[in-house]
């Protein structure tokens, strides 16, 4: 540290020589005009934003019908309007003065009109990228780089960065360095996550790839892409990355150690997406949890029950529990429905018209021919179990079955059938037998069970 502190004294220097001329320059009396118009364009700037944002807001929410990256761009628009506004009255203050004076009379308004359009851009050409701290970083980061480019002071603010230094043997890592690698890197995975969502994009309207591919080529191009992002930035300012991959196989086996369900997680949602067990639609029971698979994740998976809840199921237990997929090779499903009626009523009678009860319900498939059987002849009843098909599991299974029971409720009540149930009968067999204690009496009941 001791042999960087002259040279950071003298790039300190150095720069402060350059901001003092910059400084000293400005106070020639056709600058300090231009600047007093700069700050009077600042405030018709504000003004007018203050005038139109509101008009812009009643404006954006009338439009039905518009996509969602036209409402976003409608929204960046209206947060920047005063940056608009300044880069518009600049730029026209600067065509009239040339056209009426020397271009040197407006040498200074034309300077403030470039910066503030290349921050414009900069504004509009960040947004894709989605992390708000990171985007505000880059943000700020290239507004300083082209505000110290068009002022002439980047080559000595970069030589000042590059002076402050810090050493480890033949490792130096300067501050300059440092900023390219935040700045780049950042940029590098902007870029990449707009080419992934572009990509994940068309594979959603892709219709001859299965859901389970889907899924599993955007995930793969998801962590090439970021990975290269990391890599390509880090290498773009010079690092060395022989001794980050060493540094970073040692962390990656403690963390091994240390993580190794959530490794377990992320290889066994990988082995979901390759052998497509479950795939995002199908519904599926896991323990007390029925649902449909709303979404399949690089942990877990989303499950979606039909109260509204959504289940995060660790891919683990997918892969290693049993799992009920009513919807895996179709979407057939055959529910079954016991019930009982007299010993009075015809058997034959009562399975027609059960069969045609259940065609009356819109959810049973009249393709598949519902069934019913006699399963047991019970203490008070005949016991039937009735079979029919359904096609649409996510809609739910309780609702069918009630469904059905109704039906059957009211095509029994029509044609007479009885469905009986165990009644209980209390018989005083000696009234004489009881004993006054007080004012309560007992007697001897004896419990008779009838039909």
């Amino acid at each position: 540290m001791d042999q960087l502190t002259p040279d950071i004294v003298n790039a300190a220097e150095g720069l402060w020589s350059h901001v003092r001329l910059f400084a000293q320059s400005m106070l020639a009396p056709w600058r300090l005009y231009q600047l007093l118009g700069i700050v009077a364009l600042a405030v018709l700037a504000w003004l007018a934003a203050w005038l139109t944002a509101p008009r812009l807001s009643d404006w954006l929410r009338s439009r039905e019908g518009w996509r969602k990256w036209q409402l976003r761009l409608g929204l960046m628009v209206g947060r920047r309007l005063r940056l608009i506004f300044f880069a518009i009255f600049a730029w026209a203050t600067v065509a009239v003065m040339r056209e009426l004076t020397w271009p040197s009379r407006s040498q200074l308004i034309a300077l403030a009109a470039v910066v503030s359009t290349a921050w414009l851009v900069i504004s509009f050409l960040v947004r894709v990228i989605s992390n708000p701290f990171l985007r505000r970083i880059v943000t700020w980061g290239a507004w300083v780089w082209v505000t110290l480019y068009f002022l002439k002071l980047l080559d000595p603010t970069s030589h000042f960065l590059e002076s402050v230094a810090i050493s480890f043997g033949e490792f130096r890592l300067s501050a300059l360095t440092v900023i390219k690698a935040l700045a780049i890197t950042g940029l590098m995975i902007g870029g990449a996550r707009f080419l992934s969502r572009t990509v994940t994009g068309r594979l959603a309207n892709n219709s001859d790839i299965s859901p389970s591919m889907r899924v599993l080529t955007a995930k793969l191009l998801q962590v090439v892409l970021f990975t290269l992002a990391v890599i390509i930035g880090l290498k773009a300012v010079g690092f060395d990355l022989t001794g980050l991959a060493v540094f970073s196989g040692a962390v990656g086996v403690g963390i091994g150690f240390g993580l190794q369900k959530v490794v377990s997680n992320l290889v066994s949602g990988v082995i979901i997406l390759l052998d497509k067990s479950v795939k995002p639609g199908d519904v599926i029971s896991i323990g007390d949890t029925f649902g449909w698979i709303e979404e399949l994740g690089a942990r877990y998976v989303s499950v979606v029950t039909r109260d509204g809840k959504e289940y995060l199921i660790p891919n683990e237990d997918l892969v290693t529990g049993q799992v009920v997929n009513w919807s895996h090779t179709n979407n057939f499903v055959r529910l079954d429905l016991k019930f009982g009626t007299s010993y009075d009523d015809d058997p034959h009678e009562v399975s027609k018209i059960a069969i045609n009860a259940a065609m009356t319900v819109k959810r049973v498939m009249a393709q598949r021919t519902p069934v019913c059987w006699i399963t047991g002849f019970g203490d008070s009843s005949v016991d039937y179990v009735l079979r029919f098909w359904i096609t649409d599991s996510e809609g739910g299974l309780t609702n069918v079955r009630g469904q059905v029971f109704l039906a059957l409720w009211d095509a029994f009540k029509k044609h007479g059938i009885s469905i009986p149930f165990p009644q209980r009968e209390v018989r005083l067999l000696n009234d004489a037998i009881a004993v006054a204690d007080g004012n309560s009496v007992t007697s001897r009941p004896e419990f008779v069970t009838g039909d």
